[in-house]
């Protein structure tokens, strides 16, 4: 059997303890044999719990640093009495890892156990006040001050929704099985650990797995960005995007549906390529070339969809992210409402936030998506391009759904719909350090100059309707500058 990973962590900081002079650490400490004082136990547990990055005991070591050994017999009681403890005496309960090893080769057996640090603090005795705290410190183990307690309240942090688990108990040949990791290295740009030893630690630093003494839990974010097949983990198979096709404007006549299978992250590059194949095309000559170009512009649609798996509410079950083509329009809809405070016309631009930030974080690691706020400029700067509508965002009660529009002249586009492709665009401006003109939004409808008059009455109305205001009140109407209301 391999090497769990964190053995190496662990002989590096007994060697420390035991050289160039005998000493305990805060990380570590010597055990001769198991204590009959429960109590005490107990305490070095919940110390260890509290300490960042937890810490080991090492069982075999005397009060004088010598390496005198354990027996089977004691091994096993060991092992025992502390899960035991672990689990029914502290709270948040413990998942304790052991391992014999074989002291410098010596032939002499010294159990190592590791307590992992836990998120949520101060750990502390089951079914006594958060005052029953104990800390590591100057290498032995005491009871933890109020000042200190509150340190370890700052430190605490409940698992959010990414690092729970996703799958039973499992072996490493099991999680290979069950996630495309040569998939999720090569989006990493890295080569997949050989040995299991390193294997394992990689997992678990990505969040992939979390780990206990036995095994590998896969968490929800090494499912829902990698599983080969979602369906083969239960709370999330109703995750899946499903991307439906319609015949006409509405929903009356449906063409197919077809569901993701895969994790987001391994299988978003086949999800675009399924969609824009899907899509309309219409045929453009390049170079004296004739191609087929899609009717919508790609980075638009990779920086919609991406976003609405990122950013879905995954505490609502029972509903995933939807892709919705119909023969005028792409909707893209996720779960969950607009973060608290955050408003539909002020997303272009503005600071990132997200409710999945592994998820989040990760998918710019993948080069997705960014995590610079830079998505909606893209999309409006694409939208602009390819001489689309403007982009029609809609928060709902428990989701929230942008809309992609086919192309349309200017003609065709109804009053509310020019004014807001206006404030779009001063936005776009804005943030490219420019200005709003009768020039560059006459660009943005790709509108000859004698249509001048009918962008002038388009800037008026925008700002009747508090959409855009004069960047410079005392400036001419004939090279009035504007800018978004807000800025």
């Amino acid at each position: 059997m391999a090497t769990k990973f964190w053995v190496a962590d662990a002989l590096l900081a007994l060697k420390e303890s035991l050289a160039p002079l005998p000493h305990e650490l805060n990380e570590l400490d010597w055990k001769t044999r198991l204590s009959d004082q429960k109590d005490r136990l107990t305490e070095h547990l919940i110390a260890f719990a509290n300490h960042p990055n937890g810490g080991y005991l090492a069982f075999g070591i005397d009060d004088n640093g010598r390496a005198i050994g354990i027996e089977t017999d004691q091994t096993a009681l060991v092992v025992n009495t502390l899960a035991n403890l672990g689990r029914q005496a502290i709270e948040p309960a413990l998942a304790l890892d052991h391992a014999v090893i074989d002291f410098q080769d010596s032939g002499v057996p010294i159990l190592l156990v590791r307590i992992p640090e836990q998120a949520v603090k101060p750990v502390h005795r089951r079914g006594k006040s958060i005052e029953e705290a104990w800390i590591r410190s100057g290498g032995s183990t005491r009871k933890a001050s109020r000042q200190e307690i509150g340190a370890l309240m700052l430190n605490s942090a409940s698992p959010c929704w990414e690092e729970l688990r996703a799958s039973p108990l499992l072996m490493l040949d099991d999680v290979q099985a069950l996630l495309d990791l040569e998939a999720i290295a090569a989006l990493l740009q890295r080569p997949l650990p050989a040995e299991p030893e390193h294997l394992a630690r990689w997992l678990v630093e990505e969040g992939i797995t979390s780990l206990d003494g036995r095994g590998h839990y896969i968490t929800h974010f090494g499912a829902i960005a990698a599983a080969r097949k979602l369906d083969d983990f239960p709370a999330l198979a109703r995750k899946r995007i499903r991307l439906v096709r319609y015949s006409g404007c509405n929903k009356v006549d449906t063409i197919d549906e077809r569901l993701g299978q895969r994790g987001y992250a391994v299988g978003f590059e086949g999800l675009i390529g399924d969609l824009c194949k899907t899509l309309p095309h219409s045929e453009v000559i390049k170079q004296s070339l004739r191609t087929e170009a899609t009717l919508y512009p790609e980075i638009a649609l990779r920086e919609l969809i991406a976003n609405a798996l990122i950013h879905q509410d995954f505490s609502i079950t029972g509903a995933g992210p939807m892709v919705d083509i119909y023969s005028d329009r792409i909707t893209v809809t996720n779960p969950g409402a607009l973060l608290p405070g955050k408003k539909p016309d002020r997303l272009i631009g503005t600071t990132p936030e997200s409710r999945n930030e592994k998820l989040a974080a990760s998918f710019r690691r993948f080069r997705i998506c960014e995590e610079r706020g830079t998505g909606f400029q893209k999309i409006i700067k694409a939208i602009e391009l390819f001489g689309l509508p403007p982009l029609l965002i809609s928060p709902q009660e428990n989701a929230f759904s942008v809309t992609l529009s086919a192309p349309r002249k200017f003609t065709d586009m109804g009053a509310q719909e020019r004014i807001e492709a206006c404030y779009q665009h001063a936005v776009l401006q804005y943030l490219s350090s420019q200005t709003l003109t009768n020039t560059t939004l006459r660009e943005r409808f790709k509108l000859h100059e004698k249509q001048r008059n009918s962008i002038t009455n388009l800037i008026s109305d925008a700002v009747e309707a508090g959409r855009i205001k004069r960047k410079d009140a005392h400036s001419g109407n004939k090279f009035a500058e504007y800018i978004p209301y807000w800025a």
